[in-house]
């Protein structure tokens, strides 16, 4: 696009070059014939002359002057200038840029091209050049020359001037700026008033005035004189060349005159503008260098002091945690609250100081790097170790060390508190322990056992309940043993008082377990005993029933009755054995018993050694009896089964006679089948011998043995033995008779295949046919291969026959019609394989036979085709035909090397044919050498026609090129013609723009077309004599016509003015409009997202058009100023047009913004609605696996499945209400976007209400589901409670049924069993009630219940009811059996219980402390407990008497003694009853008094807790806290009713107690301690929450710096991109990134917002907050710049990577094209070097085309990379120097190797047209005549012809000698 600054040199070039460019004025004054006006015409034309002699001499000193950089100088602008290289120089030095190399020659061509070159560089400069091109520079325009150089003054020399005023900010430039430059200098100057570059310098005074502005020591301005021009201007000038270094572009008779020429003074001023714009530009640059310095050393200071303060803080630091990470600490509680003080200390005086410095350590880097940035310098970074991240990290590791070191104090503090709690726990557990411990060593000291089995029993189970309870006491002993240990383990300092009372309680301890172990050991001895003894009744019954089963005489009829008694037998010997050892172990046992010894003795030794020996006599003699009937019942059975083992094998053997037999088949598969059964039978002969060997083994066992049935045992033996004999004789025969018939029988088979074989081998080898053609012979040879590799593989089957006849029978294998069968195999099959062989050569001869005739016939065929084709064929008049007969011929020339491989191999078939001399080789000789003959004729013709083909074809292409050249010249003068009727108008330029472009290029390309075309008709003439007059005439007329193009363009060129001044800007609206219609097809799209992926990358685009028409704002703001520009004042039709297409694109423009913001709204909610469906399927997910599970979660049967059902329903739920969140999000997130207005708004809302419906239906189910479990699993609690129930009631029943009581001895005891197990029945009958109440409440709750509950509960009545029904009829039973006995034992136990329980009555003990009185009153509970079953007792004993009374008769005396026991009795229930109250009055005063204790003691643990003073440092341990002070109020909460009914208590105690003053202190001091508890709790919450917001603060600021230090990281990385998809990548990231740092501004603002509010609060740490927020926004700024810097370097790196991408293609590109330029062909004739010349031609046309282009837009890349700034300049410019030098090469290549091709061009010409001239002067000699002529007539004729002679031969001695000189050329 055109800008400001380039339209400005246009301008001025208008301004100075608009009078000699003005054809119109010219025009007005050649219409004037007045001399007047003809000598001021003259006038004008010498002062013109004048100024252009001025500018000539000015404009090429000022030339030299840029020259003399690069050591070059000119004398004459016209003349130095019209090669181009001194133009390329200078454009170089003003630019600094580097131009493509200049053409070498000197030639027009080379001169034209390079000034082209330059002319090129001033347009990429957007110079404008006003009806100049390179021919003007070359031919010498004196008026364009100049104009040229003042356009590169103004460009780059006055372009860039431009002064700011002071008043108004206005910005002036070029001539203006220039001129109130040298005003604002001058200013105050006497006798300097300069207002315009031509009268106001004629004096010199300004010149002076500029000189002694800016060096006043050079010039006394006082003396100089206005009057004295010359000497002023001398002065200026010498001065400013001697001490300035100023070029002396002007003399001073150049300015004194009356009007100097404006741009020579022009071009001088501004050599002393930039001279002394560069020396103010050095003073300010060394003004900068300086405070460059002063910033570098302060910036060096701080850098030292930075160094300075982080090696101390960091020494500081790493001092103090060694300090804070010893652990040593004082082992006393008053110890550890002194360190834990002293720690607070250093939290408070000496660390807050450090963390100041710390932050001002952060301040001062911040402050250093910032400088530094600021003034441009590399970054200052701490070396490793005193980085911040290494002080933040070791400040880090202080906070850790101070936190765990509050945390090892603190802990250490609960630890010593909980040690003195532990220890006053000790002593008061210790006391306790010892008073029980003494009162039940007493207790176990004494001994009352009894002397029958059940009174031992009794005393047994008494002293197990005494165990029982010792042994539960155990722990408590433990648990004082635990506490000691405990104190021990963690170092109590009071640790020795301690473990001695620990170790009293423990000697206490073990000397009780001593006393019970004694007292077990003397029970169990009595226990043993009379077990003993029960024991030895039970083996005496058990031995006198197992003699009458050895007696018994049965000893069975038969092997299996002989194992069924001796089975028996077995088990009655293993029941002897198992009772042996009984009998030991009684014996064993009643030997302990019987030892005397001085301890306790249950009985007497003498009475237990009796019962022992009874015993043993008894067994002994069973143990005999048991021998001898096994015995003889082992004798029986070795009978039995010898005789079933010896009938067995009988019956085989005659089986298996039967079958050896039998007559067999006399074929092969017969005989075959046959030996397979023989040899199984073999087989199993083999397998039975060891069996029969066992059977005569044993009866020979048995017969030496002296059996009682030896003989018939010896009489079946040798039967057995001759049977088994004859067997095997029978087998052996069979065997060899079958192997015989069966070898004889295979071998006759085989036979009978080779003799098959053999014919039909024979008959197929015998054969003569040899094929009646190719085909056939081929499938004959294909057969015979296969029938000869048969034959071959055939010879294993004789040899293999052989070798079995070796192996026949002798008989059989000495046979004579064996050896007569094997020696005629043998003859017939060498017989065949001869045949096979030699039919196998005579078909390989006649396969050859016929491959060489087809081959020859169809060579002939082809041949003779081929030839009436090229005989027929006639050379065609007609491009079109002449080239498909060349196609033709191309064909033609593949076929031919096709068909002449196929004659080598004829002539190879018929060598070999020959050689092998069959008789017909002298007709394959004959017919090959006819076959030869015609395809040399062949290849001859081919060659002559091609010949004659080529001829014609290239006279074809010389017409058609003159066709097509002429018609290209006809169109370019019809689209010159068509530009006649365009004006100067707005649209003749825009027709022109359109008609003229690339007509230059074109019209050389034509010119060169022509000389080609002279070219071509020349060689053409030459070859074709008769058709060098119509060639010539085809040449004419296409001369005709390009002059006819030349002059109309001429004509055209001359009538066009300025009309090019709008082009560009039409240019500039046309590709303008051209986005604008792209922009707004691309943002009209209709595209909706399907996918929030889809929606984001909308997004995305659509950012990036916004972004591209924000880029495109300020070019549509040029744009509609130049068109204002353009259009101003206009009123024709044209301009008009322009209007309204500018109307139109501000309408496109306004309708760009508006379509931009609606597309915005629209993917801004489809986005939301995408976000909203992404949500909305998570929600639907969970949703879905909701009802998944509530749909497949089934009843379970039994209780544990049902709980477990149940916990797992309540985790599902607790799963739903932590996604409730989530789907209610989701659900407000639709409604609010349909409350929006959302273009989906139904959709959202259908879609919202079908989840929210969804969800409600879960919560329901869950719910519902929930009921339905706790009902499954109220239900299967109660299955499994009735089916307890039952299994114990068929546990009970199977007691019940027992009806072993028919002894005497043991009747009591089974009674008292029973009568126990009654009572066990009663009280369980609650079990029975509950499940009852339990099934009548499940059945009125959930009625589908009812019939489970009501089966279960009917048949748990019916078991009971049976259950009890047993047991009375047992009891019933029980005491019919011996009543008399029964009521005997009755009373006698009765009495002795009574005794024992009077004495316990009568204790005055009360315990003297809680457990001693639980202990008591657990005794006193067994105690009741026993009076309510001997009272039972006591009530049966009347029913006893009344059934005595019904037998005996007389019943005085024993209802006498049932009176006597009910009255002792009932006179010890009243002193029971006293006793418990007494037991319980005193438990209450005691409970009382420990739960005080223990209430004291629970609310100064409590107080521990609510007075600490820990608040947390971090926001974990503060919530912990938190969590930790609202679980101590609940627990208050709680307690509080334990309190209250604690002091409800005290008022009856107190009345009492005998010491209420006491217990009022206590009461006193709990109400103290539980008010200040709850105060404290409610306080400590207080300062906890407002902990809470600051450490929530400190959290959230640490998130969000660690973030953004993450960010920084990344935006620090040095990371670079290896490749361009890499850098796209590395960008696109970087875009993400950069959006999520400018979103993350809202988190920043939520931080800064709290932090105010905390400060606004009064909050303690607000210092620390402030602080911290300002870190916070210092680091977010700081990572926002360098987002920004990191996205410049992305970008620069991804322009680089397309420059890299540009460079390398475009290198490929002018390599491969080098090599073309770079070839060496130069022609072999002149013919070849056309063509070559004409394909070069187009070569370098399309390079020099495409490549510039190419280059251009490259260098442009590469120009914006350098004059950015980027970071690898140097390599873009050596990238860009690089591909210049390339394309310089190549061009270079290029017309080097066009010069060489025209160079070989015109020797091949000449060479071509000097073999014409000799041919003709060999002619010409040929006619001249010999003869004198004989008379005057023909000695005229002679002469005249001599005449015409000699004409002709000076024509062509002219031609001879223009040849010459083209020659030595």
């Amino acid at each position: 696009m055109m800008t400001t600054v380039a339209a400005e040199p246009m301008e001025l070039q208008n301004q100075y070059s608009g009078e000699p460019l003005s054809n119109r004025w010219d025009d007005d004054w050649d219409n004037e014939n007045s001399s007047a006006r003809l000598f001021e015409r003259s006038r004008i034309k010498a002062l013109a002359d004048e100024r252009e002699a001025v500018q000539k001499k000015t404009f090429t000193k000022w030339v030299n002057s840029h020259l003399t950089r690069v050591s070059c100088r000119i004398s004459d602008l016209y003349l130095d200038l019209r090669d181009g290289r001194v133009l390329l120089k200078l454009l170089e030095v003003l630019s600094g840029e580097r131009l493509p190399r200049p053409t070498r020659g000197r030639m027009r061509i080379h001169c034209l091209e390079n000034v082209d070159k330059a002319l090129m560089f001033l347009k990429e400069q957007r110079v404008h050049l006003e009806n100049m091109g390179p021919p003007d520079i070359v031919d010498g325009s004196h008026r364009l020359t100049l104009g040229l150089i003042w356009t590169i003054i103004l460009r780059f020399q006055i372009q860039d001037i431009s002064v700011e005023t002071e008043d108004n900010k206005e910005r002036r430039s070029a001539k203006d700026a220039l001129l109130l430059w040298c005003q604002m200098k001058t200013a105050g100057y006497p006798n300097v008033n300069i207002h315009n570059f031509t009268s106001s310098w004629r004096d010199g005074m300004a010149f002076n005035a500029l000189i002694h502005k800016h060096r006043p020591e050079l010039i006394d301005f006082e003396r100089l004189k206005k009057s004295n021009a010359h000497h002023n201007l001398q002065n200026a000038f010498s001065l400013a060349e001697t001490h300035l270094g100023l070029a002396r572009l002007l003399d001073p008779e150049d300015i004194s005159v009356d009007q100097p020429d404006e741009k020579s003074v022009i071009t001088y001023v501004v050599t002393f503008y930039h001279y002394f714009s560069r020396m103010k530009a050095l003073k300010v640059e060394g003004k900068r260098v300086g405070k460059v310095l002063d910033h570098a050393m302060e910036t060096e200071g701080m850098v030292q002091k930075y160094e300075a303060l982080a090696a101390d803080l960091l020494e500081w630091i790493e001092q103090t945690i060694i300090i804070l990470t010893n652990r040593k600490f004082s082992n006393s509680l008053g110890g550890v609250q002194q360190q834990l003080q002293a720690f607070n200390t250093y939290r408070t005086m000496e660390k807050p100081p450090k963390f100041t410095e710390k932050g001002n350590l952060e301040v001062l880097l911040f402050t250093i790097q910032s400088k530094m940035r600021a003034n441009n310098q590399k970054v200052y970074l701490p070396r490793d170790g005193k980085l911040l991240s290494d002080i933040n990290k070791a400040w880090e590791r202080l906070e850790k060390a101070e936190h765990e070191r509050e945390l090892a104090l603190r802990t250490e503090l609960i630890r010593q508190e909980k040690l003195e709690q532990l220890a006053r726990r000790f002593d008061r557990k210790a006391a306790m322990r010892e008073t029980w411990l003494g009162e039940n060593q007493r207790l176990v000291a004494q001994d009352s056992f009894g002397l029958d089995l059940p009174a031992v029993e009794a005393a047994t189970k008494k002293h197990e309940a005494i165990e029982t309870d010792i042994a539960a006491y155990e722990e408590r002993v433990q648990a004082v043993v635990a506490v000691a240990m405990e104190l021990e383990a963690e170092r109590y300092h009071d640790i020795k008082r301690v473990a001695a009372r620990k170790d009293n309680v423990l000697r206490l301890w073990d000397f009780l377990l001593e006393l019970l172990g004694a007292r077990r050991h003397r029970l169990e001895a009595s226990l043993g005993l009379q077990r003993l003894f029960q024991e030895m009744l039970h083996i005496m019954d058990w031995m006198d029933q197992i003699k009458v089963l050895l007696l018994s005489q049965d000893h069975g009829q038969h092997l299996l009755g002989v194992e069924d008694l001796l089975q028996t037998h077995t088990l009655l010997e293993a029941d002897i054995n198992v009772q042996k050892d009984r009998v030991q172990a009684v014996a064993a046992s009643a030997s302990q018993h019987a030892v005397s010894s001085h301890g306790y003795q249950p009985c007497a030794p003498q009475v237990i050694q009796d019962r022992v020996s009874h015993l043993e006599s008894c067994y002994q003699e069973l143990v005999q009896l048991a021998a001898e009937r096994r015995a003889r019942l082992e004798a029986w059975r070795r009978l039995w089964r010898f005789l079933w083992e010896v009938s067995e094998e009988e019956g085989w053997i005659r089986e298996q006679q039967r079958l050896l037999s039998q007559e067999v088949g006399g074929d092969r598969t017969g005989a075959r089948r046959l030996l397979s059964q023989q040899r199984l039978l073999e087989d199993e002969m083999n397998g039975r011998a060891p069996r029969l060997q066992n059977a005569i083994a044993e009866g020979g066992a048995m017969v030496q043995a002296g059996h009682f049935a030896a003989d018939r045992v010896q009489e079946r033996i040798a039967d057995l033995q001759v049977q088994w004999a004859e067997l095997e004789r029978l087998a052996a025969a069979r065997t060899r008779w079958l192997e015989e018939a069966q070898a004889q029988q295979q071998f006759q088979a085989d036979a009978d295949d080779v003799d098959a074989w053999t014919l039909d081998a024979l008959r197929a080898a015998s054969g003569d046919e040899t094929g009646s053609n190719q085909f056939s012979t081929e499938a004959l040879v294909r057969r015979q291969r296969d029938a000869a590799a048969g034959v071959a593989s055939y010879r294993a089957v004789i040899d293999a026959l052989h070798q079995q006849s070796a192996a026949l029978p002798q008989e059989g294998a000495e046979h004579q019609e064996v050896r007569r069968r094997l020696d005629g195999m043998e003859e017939r099959y060498q017989e065949v394989a001869q045949l096979s062989r030699g039919r196998t050569q005579a078909l390989q001869e006649a396969l050859a036979r016929y491959k060489l005739l087809s081959e020859a016939d169809a060579l002939q065929l082809w041949i003779n085709e081929k030839e009436q084709w090229l005989v027929a064929m006639e050379t065609p008049h007609k491009l079109e035909d002449l080239e498909v007969v060349q196609h033709r011929f191309e064909s033609l020339e593949a076929e031919l090397n096709l068909q002449a491989s196929r004659v080598a191999v004829v002539n190879q078939i018929a060598r070999q044919l020959t050689h092998h001399g069959p008789p017909s080789d002298t007709d394959i000789r004959a017919q090959l050498d006819h076959l030869n003959t015609r395809w040399s004729h062949f290849r001859a013709l081919v060659d002559q026609k091609k010949e004659s083909l080529q001829a014609a074809l290239r006279v074809q292409n010389y017409h058609l090129d003159c066709n097509e050249t002429r018609s290209w010249i006809r169109e370019k003068t019809r689209v010159i013609q068509s530009t006649q009727e365009l004006g100067n108008d707005l649209a003749g330029v825009m027709a022109l723009q359109r008609r003229l472009t690339g007509m230059e290029r074109d019209l050389a390309a034509i010119e060169v077309k022509l000389d080609d075309l002279r070219r071509e008709a020349g060689r053409l003439g030459a070859e074709h004599p008769d058709q060098a007059e119509a060639l010539g005439g085809r040449l004419a007329e296409i001369g005709a016509v390009w002059e006819d193009m030349k002059n109309a363009l001429r004509t055209r060129e001359e009538s066009l003015g300025e009309a090019r001044k709008l082009q560009q800007f039409l240019r500039e609206l046309d590709d303008f409009q051209a986005w604008l219609s792209r922009t707004q097809t691309a943002i009209a799209s209709e595209d909706t997202p399907t996918s929030l992926a889809e929606a984001e990358r909308l997004m995305a685009q659509h950012r990036g058009i916004r972004n591209e028409v924000h880029d495109y704002e300020e070019d549509y703001q040029r744009m509609r100023d130049m068109g204002d520009l353009v259009t101003r004042g206009q009123t024709d039709a044209q301009h008009m047009f322009l209007r309204q297409r500018l109307q139109a694109l501000h309408a496109g423009w306004n309708e760009l913004t508006r379509m931009g913001d609606n597309r915005q709204h629209l993917l801004t909610q489809c986005h939301a609605h995408q976000v909203f469906l992404r949500d909305c399927k998570q929600a639907e997910a969970f949703l879905s696996n909701q009802e998944y599970v509530l749909a497949h979660t089934e009843m379970p049967p039994t209780l544990p499945g049902a709980e477990g059902s149940i916990r797992a329903q309540e985790d599902f739920m607790t799963t739903m209400d932590a996604n409730e969140e989530k789907v209610s999000a989701v659900v407000e997130a639709g409604r609010r976007l349909a409350r929006d207005g959302n273009i989906n708004a139904q959709r959202i809302l259908e879609r919202t209400s079908s989840i929210d419906d969804r969800r409600q239906k879960n919560r329901e189910a869950a719910v519902e589901l929930l009921m339905r479990l706790k009902d499954n699993r109220d239900l299967q609690k109660f299955l499994q409670d009735c089916q307890e129930l039952a299994l114990w009631v068929d546990e009970k029943m199977l007691t019940a049924q027992d009806r072993t009581y028919d002894e005497a001895r043991n009747l009591h005891s089974k009674w008292l069993k029973h009568q126990a197990f009654m009572a066990e029945l009663r009280s369980n009958r609650e079990w029975l009630d509950q499940v009852q109440k339990d099934g009548a409440l499940l059945v009125s709750e959930k009625q589908e219940t009812e019939a489970v509950v009501t089966e279960k509960l009917a048949a748990l009545h019916a078991m009971w009811a049976e259950l009890e029904a047993t047991t009375q009829t047992k009891a019933q039973c029980l005491f019919d059996a011996n009543r008399a006995e029964l009521f005997t034992q009755s009373c006698a136990d009765l009495d002795q219980w009574m005794g024992g329980l009077e004495g316990q009555i009568q204790s005055h003990d009360c315990g003297k402390d809680l457990t001693s009185v639980n202990i008591l009153l657990k005794r006193q509970q067994m105690l009741e407990t026993q009076v309510e079953v001997r009272q039972r007792e006591v009530v049966a004993l009347q029913s006893q008497v009344t059934a005595l009374g019904r037998e005996v008769g007389d019943t005085g005396a024993v209802e006498g003694r049932r009176r006597l026991l009910e009255n002792k009795f009932q006179e010890l229930l009243e002193p029971l009853q006293r006793r418990r109250c007494l037991l319980v009055a005193s438990r209450e005063v005691h409970q009382f008094h420990r739960d005080l204790e223990d209430e004291i003691l629970w609310v100064q643990e409590r107080m521990a807790v609510a007075t600490a003073t820990d608040h947390g440092n971090n926001l974990q341990t503060v919530q912990l806290l938190i969590k930790k002070n609202q679980t101590l109020q609940k627990e208050l909460a709680g307690h509080q009713p334990r309190i209250d009914d604690l002091l409800e208590r005290s008022g009856v105690l107190l009345k009492e107690s005998s010491s209420p003053d006491a217990v009022r202190r206590r009461l006193a001091e709990l109400q103290q301690l539980w008010a200040q508890v709850q105060e404290e709790a409610a306080q400590r919450q207080a300062r906890l929450q407002e902990v809470h917001r600051a450490q929530q603060y400190y959290f959230d600021a640490a998130e969000a710096e660690a973030w953004m230090s993450e960010q920084e990281l990344y935006m620090m990385s040095e990371e670079k991109a290896k490749d361009e998809q890499s850098a796209i990548t590395m960008q696109k990231k970087h875009q993400m990134v950069e959006q999520a740092v400018e979103d993350y501004a809202l988190t920043v603002r939520q931080l800064s917002k709290t932090s105010r509010g905390l400060v606004a609060d009064g909050h303690p740490d607000s210092e620390r907050i402030s602080l911290r927020q300002s870190q916070v926004d210092k680091l977010y700024a700081g990572l926002k710049d360098l987002s920004e810097e990191r996205r410049g370097q992305l970008d620069e790196r991804l322009r680089l990577f397309l420059l890299s991408r540009e460079v390398d293609d475009l290198e490929q590109w002018v390599a491969e094209r080098e090599v073309v330029a770079g070839s060496h062909e130069l022609g072999q004739d002149y013919e070849h070097v056309t063509m070559l010349q004409e394909r070069f031609r187009e070569f370098a046309r399309d390079t020099g085309a495409t490549g510039q282009e190419r280059v251009d837009a490259v260098n442009r890349l590469a120009d914006q990379l350098i004059t950015g700034g980027h970071g690898d300049a140097a390599t873009a410019a050596e990238w860009k120097d690089g591909l210049n030098e390339a394309w310089a090469d190549l061009l270079e290549l290029v017309d080097t190797r066009t010069q060489i091709l025209s160079a070989s061009y015109e020797l091949h010409r000449f060479h071509h047209h000097a073999h014409t001239l000799l041919g003709r002067l060999r002619h010409k000699r040929e006619q001249l005549p010999l003869q004198a002529g004989g008379h005057h007539s023909a000695v005229e004729a002679l002469q005249r012809a001599h005449a015409a002679y000699e004409h002709d031969a000076q024509a062509l001695g002219a031609q001879v000698s223009h040849r010459g000189v083209r020659g030595h050329r």
